[in-house]
């Protein structure tokens, strides 16, 4: 067996150069043998677009970036307006606690800014470290509701004198830019006065951010607002308040009051007054008050159980002073005044209260009670009369004679002049003459078979002077004796009772 030779020894220096293409060589082609070669990477890529954000300030927003085929590169987040880096990856770099970002793991990387605020608004950028670099954008826009600013000027000059000027500013802000409009706070109109006042016109509202009212009235005074409004909610307002000065004016529209004494009384008087007045009640008890004059003289009245005192606002610059008097007394009646006083001037109104006399409640006065009641004959219960001979209607008409001077002789027989004579049926009672005192009534019940009615009303009593007047008739018919004179004698004494029977028997006829 034929041994072998060893192959000559090469240099050391030749050696890599040899081997290093064919060690490349054999790599290539195992690998392609093999399958096992790696494709070209692909580069990232953005799947959706970075949306533009409109918010509110004071909510929260984000945005979403979403990113393909990474590999080993980073997104990061950018204002650009500022250029400021905010967040590389998962890790913040800005130190502003309202900023944040999220990563799902996969593809998807979001910036969270929470209350927002004005300054938040802006371009934001998206970037992945590519080379060249490769990113997205997308703004922010920050809505902001209308703000007032204080102006103190407007805030405190806000008071002129009756034919002055008055100005209004309202300065607003917000995004978008705020429209402003004046109204009034009680819904009138605003007065627009040019020329010295000569020109006038008013609308409901007024826009822009200054308000001019010129030759200003007191019934411009009051409270005025200014709105401003973007569609931004909510809308603001800011309240003026309109200060017009003059001096006080009083109207009494009742100035003279009657009131019967015990009862309570109402005084009042109107009241005009910008500054606000100090208003009084005065009483002038010497009457020593003139037109014009000042309020010295009087008494001051005091709140209290006599007098009760209330002032009813009725606008910014009226009111109505009321003044209850209770329990009216002689003394309470006369002038008082009304009294209004403030830094331009002082003013009185006057109200006069009378006595009024109420007539006394009259009552009728109450018939005489008798002892029986007197039933008036019907037609239907009256009795036929039976005809009667002369002989017997003289002896009857005797009879009644003999009554009448029976009654005739009552009373007291030495009565200087006599009251008139007793009346029947609806006749009234004939008055007798002189200064006589009556003593009260008695009731005198006839006989049996006498031919007077059932009872007849008579007055007892003596006269103490002379000359009595004759009775008079009533109207039913009834009859009256005459009175007496001093020394009365029989003969007139039959001749009264002749007379009183001859009407007692007229009346039974007409009955």
């Amino acid at each position: 067996m034929r041994a072998l030779r060893p192959a000559p020894a090469r240099s050391a220096a030749a050696a890599p150069a040899v081997m290093g293409p064919l060690l490349l060589l054999a790599v290539c082609a195992a690998a392609l043998v093999a399958g096992q070669l790696p494709p070209e990477e692909p580069e990232p890529e953005f799947l959706a677009p970075l949306e533009n954000m409109t918010v509110t300030q004071g909510r929260h927003v984000s945005f979403t970036c979403v990113v393909n085929h990474l590999g080993s590169y980073k997104v990061a987040w950018i204002k650009s307006d500022s250029k400021a880096i905010l967040a590389i990856h998962d890790h913040m770099v800005t130190h502003n606690p309202r900023l944040a970002v999220t990563h799902n793991g996969h593809n998807t990387w979001k910036l969270h800014v929470s209350n927002v605020q004005k300054n938040d608004s802006g371009t934001y950028m998206c970037q992945i470290n590519t080379d060249p670099m490769r990113s997205q954008m997308g703004t922010l826009g920050v809505l902001i509701p209308p703000d007032i600013l204080d102006d103190e000027a407007s805030d405190t000059d806000n008071a002129a004198p009756e034919g002055g000027s008055v100005f209004l500013r309202c300065q607003a802000t917000g995004v978008p830019e705020p429209a402003v409009l004046w109204r009034r706070e009680d819904s009138r109109n605003i007065v627009f006065r040019h020329d010295g006042g000569r020109e006038k016109l008013s609308a409901k509202t007024f826009d822009g951010e200054t308000l001019l009212l010129s030759s200003i009235q007191r019934a411009d005074m009051g409270a005025y607002l200014c709105i401003a409004s973007n569609g931004v909610p909510p809308s603001v307002s800011k309240r003026f308040i309109v200060q017009v000065h003059f001096h006080p004016l009083i109207k009494v529209s009742n100035q003279l009051v009657a009131a019967p004494v015990t009862s309570d009384v109402l005084l009042e008087c109107y009241v005009e007054a910008s500054p606000k007045a100090m208003n009084s009640w005065y009483r002038d008890t010497d009457s020593l008050l003139t037109a014009g004059a000042a309020l010295v003289a009087g008494e001051k009245l005091m709140e209290g159980s006599k007098y009760e005192m209330e002032e009813t606002p009725l606008s910014d610059y009226a009111l109505l002073m009321k003044l209850t008097i209770r329990s009216l007394e002689k003394r309470d009646f006369g002038r008082y005044m009304c009294a209004s006083v403030n830094a331009l001037g002082k003013v009185e109104g006057d109200v006069r209260l009378q006595e009024l006399h109420l007539a006394p409640k009259t009552t009728a006065p109450a018939p005489a009670r008798h002892d029986k009641a007197r039933k008036k004959p019907s037609a239907h219960d009256k009795p036929r009369k039976k005809k009667k001979k002369k002989g017997e209607r003289g002896r009857e008409e005797e009879g009644d004679g003999s009554s009448a001077e029976e009654d005739g002789d009552e009373g007291d027989s030495s009565a200087a002049a006599g009251g008139g004579g007793g009346a029947n049926g609806n006749g009234g009672a004939g008055g007798g003459g002189g200064a006589a005192w009556f003593a009260p009534h008695t009731t005198i019940m006839p006989a049996s078979g006498s031919a007077r009615p059932p009872w007849v009303t008579m007055l007892d009593g003596a006269a103490s002077s002379t000359g009595g007047g004759g009775g008079g008739a009533g109207s039913g018919g009834g009859g009256g004796a005459g009175g007496v004179a001093a020394g009365s004698s029989l003969p007139w004494r039959v001749a009264a009772a002749a007379l009183g029977a001859w009407a007692l028997a007229r009346q039974r006829r007409r009955l």
